[in-house]
């Protein structure tokens, strides 16, 4: 029988790896089987070089995923910093990317879609936060280490020989603000998305997307 489908959104830190590693042992439905996974990474070139991308390529070869694709998208993502409220931009810059990932999961006859999220981590990462973010897709997001301890997800990335290659600072947070909102609502985060094309955001970063095989 084959295995269910998800796109895994890994952006050369540590728990991404982890946790699309946790869904491809384990996976979800009657059988348990572990899903297959398609790897997306974003990147915000022209703001960065491609060494996130290359991080990233490089664990999901260790992983055994066969796909790997990358949307080059720092000028739309650029935009949002320079039209919405700066405090907000880790929200908008992750309902555009699940909106993104949910365009090419349909593509690859992904089912779900597997996040490293990971509660209070990260400014944007509050249940609120969340929740707000989650509502831009229809797609069902998985988040296998959301509850983790961080030094348990480290000890993970150890174990499964990811972590050497995930450490270092994260470019996703390149353009963020200094002090990001903790709290939002679906109609402040609409509202601030009223100020630019969404659907541009994403046909224009749809035009920068490249598949390669592992």
């Amino acid at each position: 029988m084959a295995k269910e489908k998800a796109l895994l959104l890994i952006s050369g830190g540590i728990d991404s790896p982890v946790a699309g590693w946790m869904m491809m042992k384990k996976g979800i439905g009657k059988d348990k089987q572990g899903l297959e996974i398609v790897a997306l990474h974003f990147s915000v070139e022209p703001f960065s070089d491609n060494s996130p991308e290359l991080k990233s390529k490089k664990v999901s070869k260790h992983l055994g995923i066969k796909k790997f694709i990358t949307v080059t998208n720092g000028k739309q993502q650029a935009i949002l910093t320079k039209k919405c409220d700066h405090r907000f931009y880790y929200i908008l810059q992750r309902r555009l990317f699940l909106r993104i990932a949910e365009v090419i999961a349909k593509k690859e006859n992904c089912k779900y879609l597997i996040t490293g999220d990971n509660i209070g981590q990260v400014g944007s990462q509050t249940l609120k936060n969340m929740e707000v973010i989650s509502s831009a897709v229809k797609i069902p997001i998985l988040r296998p280490i959301l509850t983790n301890d961080k030094n348990y997800t480290v000890e993970v990335a150890k174990k499964i020989k990811t972590f050497e290659d995930s450490i270092g600072p994260e470019i996703c947070s390149i353009l963020g603000p200094s002090n990001p909102a903790t709290k939002s609502t679906v109609k402040r985060i609409e509202w601030e998305e009223s100020k630019i094309d969404v659907n541009e955001l994403i046909s224009e970063s749809m035009k920068d997307m490249r598949i390669d095989k592992l």
